[in-house]
């Protein structure tokens, strides 16, 4: 989801119960270049590229969070998956999304009509990484088409496919076609085929699985509406899910203007988005005013005050060992070195071996 399915939101989303959390997409060139960063106070590692953050992990989704791939290149997307392989469960190659920005780069939705390129692209990352290469995509208007494509992305090797059950050209206010799905869950018999449209709560899990046959599902427009739509115990309300999505934020630094977006996206409702209180939401202009609008002042200025100690913590030189710490030190490395010239010997120490013993150990005496 563009701008959703930043850090925050995939931890709040795991707490909830999702097994598994892609990112937004990422365009290969906005991950290409880009620099590893350790922030101390959050525990989160950052890449940057100029002044611009463009991915964030947390070890709270280790080994859960799929890297969601925008690329027309077989080596850029190769490339920029490289780059972020040791922080990620898995590549999704997203050809699914409608937006802009994405099909004009030959990207997304584009690569349905071009099977040829998406073909070279899977093959690439299949063939060159060591974690799990999966891909999204949408129905076409042919059923037989759609069949055939999702015959050959498994022919790539890639371990699942997702498939969106609506066309190109439309969007959710159209009905996701869970129909479409059967004749594809019956061709492709070697990987798991993961539904995706319309799946907005737990409830509705089972219900897509039983209509199409697939074997998971993929929560989207669900989650960005609520994130505890992967709950089993049913839906939290708004006001609770918001106020531990912000908890999350500030936990992890999030940017604003994303926390910001993310939270007037949640509870579509007329009833909320009319509300003095979403318009309130509107004009906020910081995280800590945001805070304080969900009356979460005293979190905010305590989590502020946690981040600066770890900040000081880890800028601290490392303690120096005092004098028996490093004796002890000295006389263990020696003692060792005594048994493993001992055993060379057979009990017997050269005499060559007792005058370098000797003065190993003169440093010990004057520390």
């Amino acid at each position: 989801m563009v701008r959703v399915g930043t850090l925050p939101m995939r931890l709040l989303t795991l707490r909830y119960g999702a097994d598994l959390v892609w990112t937004e997409e990422l365009v290969d060139k906005r991950i290409i270049g880009s620099v590893r960063k350790y922030n101390a106070s959050t525990g989160v590692t950052e890449y940057w590229k100029g002044k611009a953050m463009c991915f964030a992990t947390h070890p709270d989704e280790k080994g859960k969070v799929i890297l969601q791939l925008g690329t027309a290149d077989p080596d850029l997307a190769l490339e920029a998956a490289l780059v972020l392989k040791d922080e990620i469960a898995g590549v999704d190659l997203n050809c699914g999304c409608p937006k802009k920005f994405s099909v004009h780069g030959g990207m997304g939705a584009a690569l349905l009509t071009d099977p040829d390129r998406l073909k070279a692209i899977l093959t690439k990352l299949v063939n060159n990484l060591d974690i799990p290469v999966t891909c999204k995509i949408r129905i076409l208007e042919d059923e037989e088409k759609t069949v055939e494509l999702a015959k050959m992305i498994e022919s790539t090797g890639v371990k699942a496919l997702t498939v969106h059950c609506r066309l190109r050209n439309q969007r959710s206010s159209t009905p996701a076609n869970w129909d479409a799905l059967k004749a594809v869950v019956k061709a492709v018999t070697t990987i798991p085929v993961v539904v995706n449209g319309d799946v907005m709560c737990w409830e509705d899990i089972a219900k897509a699985k039983e209509a199409t046959g697939a074997s998971s599902v993929m929560i989207a427009r669900g989650a960005q509406i609520n994130p505890s739509a992967f709950r089993k115990e049913g839906l939290v309300p708004f006001d609770e899910v918001a106020k531990e999505y912000l908890k999350v934020c500030v936990n992890v630094n999030n940017v604003f203007v994303n926390t910001k977006y993310v939270l007037l996206c949640m509870n579509t409702c007329p009833k909320h988005t009319r509300s003095q209180f979403y318009q309130d939401m509107q004009h906020v202009k910081s995280t800590e005013a945001m805070c304080d609008l969900f009356g979460l002042t005293s979190f905010y200025k305590q989590a502020m005050e946690q981040q600066k100690q770890r900040l000081e913590a880890s800028s601290l030189p490392s303690p120096k060992p005092t004098a028996e710490e490093h004796n002890k030190a000295i006389d263990g490395a020696v003692g060792d070195k005594r048994g493993r010239i001992e055993e060379e010997s057979d009990g017997k120490v050269p005499e060559d071996h007792v005058d370098k013993k000797v003065k190993s150990q003169e440093p010990s005496a004057t520390v």
